[in-house]
């Protein structure tokens, strides 16, 4: 399948803000997520990633169409409700780098996009030569859930394969509208991290 690598930093990524909005509100409304998104909302949580001096976007474009992108940042530079977790527990965010999401259209998942995706981060993260860990957060959805589809397994092993761990004691909530309801709820979200060193 032939598709292009194209690495971002900081300002450079507003320029695929609108690209990047439609592919996350495409595929985050799959399982788990189900998230009902609006190009507004979208807008306003990139603008992390373009205001960050130190952020990376990983976008992957077939015929200049973006099919794919993955972000990161330092996480001195995310908004304080990602932060708050490990300031809680006496972590240093200047030494966390913050993986933000991975989305691929479902004709481009399995081809060794998502591993790449990661290789990349973790590249850049180590480059920087200023962190000690990176770090994710993901939704985290009961088994009995009604919209779980049949055969669904979470990415909890490709995860521990890339030698990220789980860390249940940092945990917090984003809040998004689900699709099919009416207005928004919190969701329990749990941490995972890989130390650099």
């Amino acid at each position: 399948m032939p598709t292009e690598l194209r690495l971002l930093r900081g300002g450079a990524i507003r320029s695929f803000v609108d690209d990047i909005a439609r592919l996350r509100i495409s595929v985050f409304r799959e399982f788990p997520y189900l998230y009902d998104g609006s190009p507004e909302y979208e807008a306003h949580y990139l603008d992390t990633y373009v205001r960050s001096a130190w952020s990376l976007c990983v976008l992957v474009l077939d015929e200049g169409r973006v099919v794919g992108a993955s972000t990161g940042l330092p996480l001195q530079d995310e908004t304080e409700e990602f932060q708050r977790p490990f300031l809680e527990l006496g972590w240093n965010p200047e030494r966390v780098f913050y993986f933000g999401e991975s989305v691929l259209l479902p004709a481009y998942r399995n081809a060794g996009l998502g591993l790449r995706f990661f290789e990349e981060r973790e590249a850049y993260a180590r480059g920087l030569d200023r962190f000690d860990w990176c770090a994710f957060c993901a939704v985290q959805r009961p088994l009995e859930h009604p919209a779980r589809p049949v055969g669904y397994r979470t990415l909890d092993a490709f995860w521990l394969q890339r030698g990220f761990r789980p860390h249940p004691e940092l945990r917090t909530e984003y809040r998004w509208r689900d699709v099919g309801d009416l207005q928004e709820s919190a969701k329990p979200m749990s941490f995972w991290l890989k130390e650099l060193t």
